[in-house]
């Protein structure tokens, strides 16, 4: 139970957080699994300023390695397009 660290690409959309609202770019994803519950945070990469993503704390019953890598992906993938824009990524109620 520890925290795994990634770094990743925002989509156009960037990902949504509860702090600063959506950020995109280059980022460094960090995880925690504890107890069937993951807490997910991204900063900018070589930033100290670490942001809740939006739907974290959420639940899961993947071991931590997978659960990071579906977290990858998830916030990876291009939100829904509302004409010229993207919505930005968020995370479901459980990550299976």
């Amino acid at each position: 139970m520890g925290e795994l660290r990634s770094k990743i690409e925002s989509t156009r959309g960037g990902v949504m957080t509860a702090e600063v609202g959506a950020v995109t770019g280059t980022l460094e994803l960090v995880t925690t699994v504890s107890d069937g519950t993951v807490e997910v945070r991204v900063r900018y990469v070589d930033a100290e300023d670490l942001y809740t993503v939006e739907g974290s704390p959420t639940k899961t019953a993947l071991p931590e390695a997978e659960c990071h890598g579906r977290i990858c992906e998830l916030l990876t993938t291009p939100g829904e397009k509302r004409g010229f824009n993207e919505d930005p990524t968020t995370l479901p109620d459980e990550i299976s």
